[in-house]
């Protein structure tokens, strides 16, 4: 009976030391895994950051072709030139994106000699607030502050100057990164269609399914994100510019078209144009309008916020609110306006990818019941997959496409298919 019970523990202790054995090859095998896959993101971080003069260009270029398809699609059909088609539409959008700015620039010029008389009263207002109960300033110490400010400023000149010739640069560099940006996008709206196809080629069957599949949902999510973002920003634009209409605040219908132009910058920038408005009606009609035109402003980015923002990206881009705040965060600290605008579009690409792997985790793994919101619908088969042949669109599939995990055509061999035979 003893050696019995002996043997059993001796059995129970061996079969415990497999379990704990094969738990800590498990754990060495992954971590030496998550190992490597951090050194090779730390490697595309780094080239990344090294090519970001190309990244940046090419980025933008595929978000701005999202936004120049359709209309280029629909002269694609009225018989136009994919070359003719697409820079008709590009040289569209300049036309209209000058027009924006000469309103703009218009409407500051009109509207900066009232500005300024209103800043002018607006500080002597300040001043005679510092100088009366509770503060009581005598007028010697106003000019104190004033000419101690004036000193600090001149101090600063070298650094300002720096910062002056920095500023330069920056802008020089930014007009060659739109021009390379206008044109990767002509190019890219231009031969689109043959993206898919010569995807498909290089990669084999088998591979070039799958890259296929979610480079198509990719683009569908980066046009649901722009169609999102106008909306958005439509809404914005619409309402704050109303307000400071009726308010009779300058500068509206600009700060309106501003509103509108930095709603493509999740959050943030609704934040910085608002602030802009409520500096415009602090200075040009008084504190309380300033009061009323903030009010505005963010009751406009309440309903954005908790109504209309998450209902339409909840369907486009299925991303929670906490992300788009701390991808626009993380973008903006580590490239800065241009990384605010990316980080959505990047981290919606990246959950595209996510789930496809999760898909296909889970028809390898058996499991089913996926829900299909949660799942993007493929993009335009007119952009990335060229045009349908005429006896496809009539008689169906005569070729159908490899199966994207075997590389295999199916066929009448296949034991899901099945064939009539003659009898």
């Amino acid at each position: 009976m003893t050696t019995g019970q002996g043997t059993t523990s001796e059995g129970a202790n061996r079969g415990r030391g497999t379990a704990i054995g094969d738990g800590v090859s498990w754990t060495a095998r992954w971590s030496l895994r998550l190992v490597l896959v951090s050194a090779g993101a730390v490697l595309l971080w780094v080239l990344i950051g090294a090519l970001w003069s190309v990244v940046l260009p090419t980025l933008l270029a595929v978000i701005l072709a999202t936004v120049l398809w359709p209309p280029t699609a629909w002269l694609r059909a009225h018989r136009f030139p994919p070359a003719l088609a697409a820079g008709t539409v590009l040289l569209g959008g300049i036309v209209v994106l000058a027009g924006l700015l000469t309103l703009i620039s218009t409407s500051v010029a009109g509207s900066i000699g009232q500005i300024a008389a209103s800043a002018t009263s607006g500080i002597q207002a300040i001043r005679d607030w510092l100088s009366g109960p509770p503060l009581n300033l005598g007028q010697s110490q106003l000019d104190d502050y004033i000419q101690q400010a004036t000193a600090q400023l001149q101090q600063s000149v070298s650094t300002i100057a720096t910062s002056v010739v920095t500023g330069v640069g920056g802008v020089a560099s930014g007009v060659v990164t739109a021009l390379l940006t206008l044109v990767l996008a002509f190019l890219f709206v231009k031969d689109g269609p043959r993206f898919l196809p010569w995807v498909r080629t290089v990669a084999g069957d088998g591979a070039g399914g799958h890259l296929a599949e979610v480079f198509r949902r990719i683009w569908k999510t980066l046009g649901d994100f722009i169609r999102t973002q106008a909306i958005v920003s439509l809404v914005d634009s619409v309402l704050i510019g109303a307000g400071l209409l009726i308010l009779g605040v300058p500068l509206a219908l600009p700060l309106a078209v501003l509103t509108f132009l930095a709603g493509f910058v999740p959050i943030v920038g609704a934040i910085v144009a608002g602030a802009l408005g409520v500096l415009v009606a602090l200075v040009s009609n008084g504190f309380t309008t300033a009061v009323i035109v903030l009010v505005i402003i963010v009751a406009v980015q309440q309903i954005e916020g908790n109504v209309l923002q998450p209902i339409l990206q909840s369907r486009s881009l299925g991303l929670h609110s906490a992300v788009v705040l701390l991808a626009v965060t993380g973008g903006s600290t580590l490239y800065g306006i241009a990384g605010a605008f990316l980080a959505v579009p990047v981290v919606a690409a990246a959950a595209v990818v996510v789930r496809y792997l999760g898909e296909r985790i889970d028809e390898r793994t058996g499991v089913t019941g996926t829900p299909d919101a949660a799942v993007p619908e493929p993009g335009p088969a007119t952009y990335l997959d060229g045009p349908t042949p005429p006896e496809d669109a009539a008689d169906g599939d005569p070729d159908p496409d490899p199966d994207p995990d075997t590389g295999r055509r199916p066929g009448p061999d296949d034991p899901d298919e099945v064939v009539e035979k003659p009898v």
